[in-house]
């Protein structure tokens, strides 16, 4: 395993992250995983024009945990789906695969069908004040004095100070003034900084597919949060990889006076030539997924909802049931009909608003893009993440390349370099 635990120390002193990879991990496709589907240029969210993404990363302190100071492992990841210049709503559905969670602002989209504001993701204990960051950027950047910003959350624990709630309302605004196209940062940045992800290292992850000319050669972008499942589930092009690595369960880098207690379990040492997991394998790991979906196809609400619902079937194929203990909740915009429904603040109401929208029928291609960018984002997510130890010592190990290579190559399904 090549990451180690010496690996935060790359990390340390990570200030404001901008959605730019200036120096981007590889990626699944660049280790041989195979998916099916054409990717966008960028494979990423950004493939979609006019979305931008912006990051905020929080990682400092060391050692035991102390609420209110830290260790601090979180961050913001922010979503515009028409950028800083371009205000108008989009329309937008969203499904809950498992409700264990919270994504502020869905009650309005699901009455009328639009999102008028940037989506934010954070660590749980610090939705509320991302959320009112947001309107206080919004009140800034956009006419009116209202909305209801969309925020959602996954937990960063072990890892992270949860309770501490350092996100500050700062750190908001500079993720959405950081937003840009391009390429996006992938692993412990913005709002995944913390997280755990099938029992590795999680994060942050994105991909995109582009439909051919005869589907209308739409894009489908796909950004996720991941911080759900277990190692045990894991699929990866349909092999339970983490079955054949050499794991070992939930432990710290270092043992206190008396040992450290999480979850009722008594930490052991790490082994550092084994692989350490967020939990036993055959443990579900409680813990949650926000998946954004973007596409440029003329798609009104009640078709992004049904966009939304296949996040769900993307999940299945990486092994995930949506456990009770999960939030599993996704949200689909389209950038297309602009002008068309502004919400709140839509003008010209007198007259009808002219609207185009694919048959139903013309769905499919859409649906399969989404179940695709979905596996994609999420193992992006582990691949690009870093071993990382937070809080009271405890680690989490990335998911180590070179075995997750040999497990594929083993069953036939490591997509070899071509001959030069």
């Amino acid at each position: 395993m090549k990451a180690g635990f010496a690996a935060l120390a790359l990390a340390l002193g990570l200030g404001a992250m901008p959605a730019l990879a200036e120096d981007p991990s590889p990626r699944a496709r660049d280790l041989g995983v195979p998916f099916d589907g054409t990717p966008g240029p960028l494979n990423a969210i950004t493939d979609v024009a006019g979305v931008e993404v912006g990051m905020k990363t929080l990682i400092s302190g060391d050692g035991p945990l102390v609420k209110g100071k830290g260790p601090v492992r979180t961050g913001v990841t922010a979503i515009l789906p028409r950028g800083k210049a371009d205000g108008r709503a989009v329309f937008a559905g969203y499904f809950a695969g498992n409700g264990n969670g919270d994504m502020t602002g869905t009650h309005w989209i699901e009455e009328s069908g639009v999102l008028e504001t940037p989506i934010t993701i954070t660590g749980t204990g610090s939705v509320g004040v991302v959320r009112d960051a947001t309107f206080a950027w919004l009140a800034q950047h956009r006419k009116g004095f209202f909305w209801y910003p969309v925020s959602a959350e996954t937990a960063d624990v072990p890892l992270n100070d949860m309770a501490g709630q350092h996100v500050t309302a700062q750190d908001t605004l500079d993720a959405l003034d950081s937003a840009r196209s391009g390429p996006i940062a992938e692993g412990n940045v913005g709002g995944g900084t913390g997280m755990v992800c099938n029992g590795f290292k999680g994060g942050t992850g994105t991909a995109s597919r582009k439909l051919a000319a005869a589907e209308g050669g739409y894009t489908v972008g796909v950004l996720v949060q991941c911080n759900y499942g277990s190692a045990n589930g894991l699929r990866v092009a349909g092999i339970p990889v983490a079955r054949e690595m050499t794991l070992q369960p939930r432990c710290v880098t270092k043992l206190t006076s008396p040992p450290q207690q999480l979850f009722g379990m008594t930490a052991k040492l790490c082994d550092p030539k084994r692989v350490a997991i967020a939990d036993a394998p055959t443990e579900e790991h409680r813990g949650s997924i926000i998946i954004v979906i973007a596409t440029d196809a003329p798609l009104t609400a009640e078709q992004l909802k049904r966009l939304a619902r296949r996040a769900s079937v993307g999940l299945g194929r990486l092994g995930a049931i949506e456990s009770d203990g999960s939030g599993d909740i996704f949200i689909a915009f389209s950038t297309a009909n602009p002008g068309a429904d502004d919400g709140n603040w839509a003008e010209g109401t007198e007259k009808p608003a002219p609207i185009e929208r694919l048959r139903s029928a013309a769905l499919n291609p859409l649906f399969e893009a989404t179940i695709q960018g979905v596996e994609e984002s999420v193992v992006n997510a582990m691949i690009a993440a870093k071993t990382m130890t937070g809080a009271d010592y405890w680690t989490v190990s990335a998911l180590p390349h070179d075995q997750l290579r040999d497990v594929l190559r083993r069953h036939g399904m490591l997509k070899e370099p071509a001959a030069k």
